[in-house]
């Protein structure tokens, strides 16, 4: 593991533990070069997915994209980071187990939404405004109103 340090290409591991959790392995490394200590997470992947976007355009999937996305969508309302780590967790098994290698945008995105429906009102609102680009306060309301059952 290079250092993020002094980019030395060696480190050795002084602890490893499972994350809180269990998704995930905590490792404890110290830099060969600088002695500088840092923290890695190793987590399981079970297939290389890509990401078919609307213009047609092939990315890799990034777990930290969808993870700050979701984060931005719950800030400021009081949701536990470990919650937040279960459900990007949870939609990203999804994704894996579902037998595909290419995963439209869109199937990424309702996952996300019906993961947040579950867990925040607002915080789905908010991803919403964003995943359907909602263009006036109009789009809000009336999604606000179907979200409410009004």
């Amino acid at each position: 593991m290079r250092c993020p340090f002094c980019a030395h290409e060696d480190s050795q591991v002084k602890d490893s533990r499972p994350s809180e959790d269990g998704a995930s392995i905590r490792r404890r490394r110290q830099c060969e070069g600088c002695g500088a200590r840092f923290t890695t997470f190793e987590r399981v992947q079970l297939r290389e997915l890509t990401v078919l976007k609307k213009d047609g355009e092939r990315q890799p999937f990034e777990r930290a994209k969808l993870e700050r996305a979701i984060s931005i969508a719950c800030r400021k309302r009081g949701i536990e980071p470990a919650k937040i780590e279960r459900l990007v967790t949870g939609i990203q098994r999804q994704l894996e187990t579902s037998g595909e290698n290419e995963v439209p945008a869109a199937r990424v995105g309702e996952l996300a939404m019906d993961a947040l429906q579950a867990l925040d009102p607002v915080a789905y609102i908010r991803f919403a405004s964003v995943y359907r680009d909602f263009a006036e306060a109009r789009d809000f309301e009336d999604f606000a109103r179907s979200v409410v059952g009004e």
